[in-house]
């Protein structure tokens, strides 16, 4: 689920409708030795990790190696935030390890090991993620690591940390993720609620058109989006426009096109062509409601795509050993201040006392 407006979002939509120091490029074996020799060691290593017999990019920053870990999963699929990680997530590098990931499909993972006529799945890029978080491990000399995941990232998030509990301190998630049935029906509900009370007939036509879901047509999860996300710019507060400049290194013409063509494809992928793409396949509730680490869930109060209520049913109903869910007002499902501070908070309070 799309974490951000870009221009190869709007244009996905189009077509549909009428994410030490090593010098960039090379391949970090994923068997490789730890780095970290000595605590106040700064870490700064970026490169292509062999995961689930490709090729994927990996970024590793911190000021401290001795800090506890965090993984992030990004949203889309196929936003890596690779290339924004600096702007949204710099400040965190004093208290942390931030691990960024291009998952497949997606960013310079894409540029790198395009997936050809291939499908994606959810099993397969949690397969990945564990992966990573072994490999993670093993080069910081860290016994586990903090997993965080936003909206699509929140899918494999679960899957990962139920998976292998033994890999992680705790679970984040961000704009949690529910399932297709029940956050497309509550996503729907709520924007043709919100745009009858504003009287808004261009927008009622446009949902009235296509109806409730489940839907066949890929075309109308991009025309609710448009809802959402026009509703939510009223009640949350807007991310600086600098959060979605590429950095250094991902502005020029070759990356920019990567990250575009993963977006494309990792879209019709996420929807599918007849409606039966990666995410109407999405129940969380059917794997279970155990988890053996604890569970944090920070939402935005105003998010229209997971919604806070179906996120709130899904988490009173796992058992974890301390969980908690935090409600952010004037935040909706794309990331702005608050929500990202709010996430800070909770990895620095909840999530990483005892953790190394």
């Amino acid at each position: 689920m799309t974490g951000r407006k870009t221009p190869a979002a709007d244009r996905i939509r189009a077509l549909v409708a009428a994410g030490l120091f090593l010098a960039i490029g090379p391949v970090m074996a994923a068997p490789s030795p730890s780095i970290c020799a000595s605590a106040g060691q700064a870490v700064r290593e970026e490169g292509f990790v062999a995961l689930g017999g490709i090729e994927q990019w990996v970024t590793v920053k911190g000021a401290d190696c001795a800090n506890p870990v965090v993984l992030f999963l990004h949203g889309g699929p196929g936003n890596p935030l690779s290339p924004y990680a600096d702007a949204l997530y710099g400040a965190w590098e004093k208290d942390f390890t931030l691990v960024q990931w291009d998952q497949r499909g997606a960013g310079r993972t894409f540029g790198r090991s395009p997936p050809g006529e291939s499908a994606l799945s959810v099993e397969r890029m949690a397969a990945d993620g564990v992966e990573l978080a072994e490999h993670v491990t093993r080069r910081l000399g860290a016994k586990k690591v903090i997993l965080l995941g936003g909206s699509w990232g929140s899918i494999l998030g679960v899957r990962m940390a139920t998976a292998r509990p033994d890999l992680f301190h705790a679970y984040v998630g961000v704009s949690q993720v529910v399932s297709y049935r029940d956050n497309s029906a509550a996503s729907y509900a709520k924007a043709t609620a919100l745009a009858k009370a504003a009287g808004d007939e261009k927008t009622m036509a446009a949902l009235a058109a296509i109806g409730p879901p489940p839907w066949e047509n890929p075309r109308n999860f991009g025309i609710l989006r448009r809802a959402t996300r026009a509703y939510e710019a009223k009640s949350s507060d807007p991310a600086p426009r600098a959060w979605w400049a590429p950095a250094p290194g991902y502005d020029t013409r070759e990356r920019l096109a990567e990250t575009e063509e993963g977006e494309d494809y990792s879209y019709l992928q996420f929807v599918g062509r007849k409606g039966d793409g990666l995410f109407s396949k999405v129940d969380l509730a059917k794997q279970g409601a155990a988890f053996a680490i604890p569970v944090f869930l920070v939402h935005g109060a105003e998010d229209l795509v997971a919604t806070p209520e179906v996120a709130r049913r899904y988490f009173d109903g796992i058992t974890a050993p301390r969980k908690a869910f935090v409600l952010v007002p004037r935040a909706g499902h794309d990331p702005n201040p608050a929500l990202v501070a709010a996430q800070y908070r909770v990895v620095m309070q909840q999530a990483r006392p005892g953790a190394k």
